[in-house]
């Protein structure tokens, strides 16, 4: 069996190595394939890419969008099972691999996605984020169609028949997943499928990013509105619980004013993005956009500030 770990790559030379050297010391039972998807990198990431003995491929900015980018770097690969990762995660450890596939092996799910956290260079309100939704327990399959191709597997007989759609702003893991859900695809939560994921924004890149998928998330489902009165309640209910959790486990690595700042950046662009005349049930709004997350997620060991950034972070023990 070949795996084609497929790459989506815009300047990503300061984790690219990093990531690229941990693939290479995973520990798996089938054979491996890198693939580079590239928009134009201009910082070294394509030479970084080809010491390591990447397959690579490019996409014009002008043709890019995340479901496009995806599709050409899959049909450019020819792997059984197409992993997704992002440009700027790194494995936790050797077995995430195998982890990851594994569910697509044993036939439990068509897709998969594995866990992801920060480390100490994250801003804290993003790492409770992290918590939220890639909690420490393992769903297979789960309920749900859930799902983030910034580390994530997928069969390529299934990708092949449904494939990415091309035309949204992002999200197009939830859109994918939801089709192949429908048709009776199952859809698997790996835990132990670990990666950094490293954001540098800007926090108008962070709005951004907010906006885009709020903008995304209101095509997939779109009963999904969020109202002034929400981002205010929620700006500052998320704020104060990230202030209470962050003195709790005495994080000092983010300071409040920056928790503040990252919050409000996160509910204005969802409310940008997501601003429309429609209307959804609270139980649903509270789930895709309140912040909070469970009294076990919440003590979580990940959540401690026990992570550093080097050239070896994946080797880190989880304890």
């Amino acid at each position: 069996m070949l795996v084609s770990i497929v790459i989506r790559t815009l300047n990503e030379a300061a984790h690219l190595d990093d990531l690229l050297t941990m693939i290479n010391r995973q520990k798996t039972t089938f054979d491996v394939e890198r693939i580079l998807i590239d928009s134009g990198s201009t910082d070294g990431t394509i030479e970084i890419a080809q010491s390591h003995g990447a397959r690579i491929t490019h996409i014009k900015k002008s043709e890019f969008s995340f479901g496009r980018s995806l599709n050409r770097g899959c049909d450019y690969s020819d792997g059984d099972i197409l992993v997704l990762i992002s440009g700027h995660c790194v494995p936790a450890d050797e077995t995430w691999l195998q982890n990851l596939c594994q569910p697509l092996i044993d036939g439990t799910a068509s897709y998969s996605y594995g866990r992801q956290i920060g480390d100490d260079s994250s801003n804290y309100s993003e790492r409770r984020i992290f918590a939220k939704y890639y909690p420490a327990e393992s769903a297979i399959p789960q309920s749900s169609f859930f799902c983030n191709n910034a580390n994530s597997a997928i069969l390529r007989s299934v990708w092949q028949e449904y494939q990415f759609d091309e035309e949204l702003p992002g999200l197009e893991d939830m859109e994918l997943s939801k089709r192949i859900w429908k048709q009776g695809h199952k859809i698997a939560y790996a835990a132990d499928a670990t990666v950094f994921h490293h954001h540098q924004e800007s926090w108008r890149q962070i709005r951004r990013r907010f906006e885009r998928e709020a903008m995304a998330l209101r095509l997939i489902m779109p009963e999904i509105h969020v109202t002034t009165l929400d981002v205010i309640r929620w700006v500052i209910s998320s704020t104060w619980q990230d202030w209470r959790a962050a003195i709790h486990h005495s994080i000092k690595s983010t300071r409040k004013r920056d928790m503040l700042r990252y919050r409000w950046n996160q509910y204005w662009g969802s409310y940008k993005g997501n601003h429309d005349h429609r209307r959804m049930s609270q139980e649903i709004k509270e789930y895709y956009f309140y912040p909070e997350v469970s009294e076990k997620a919440d003590q979580d060991e990940w959540l401690k500030p026990l992570y550093r950034t080097s050239p070896n972070e994946g080797q880190q023990s989880k304890g």
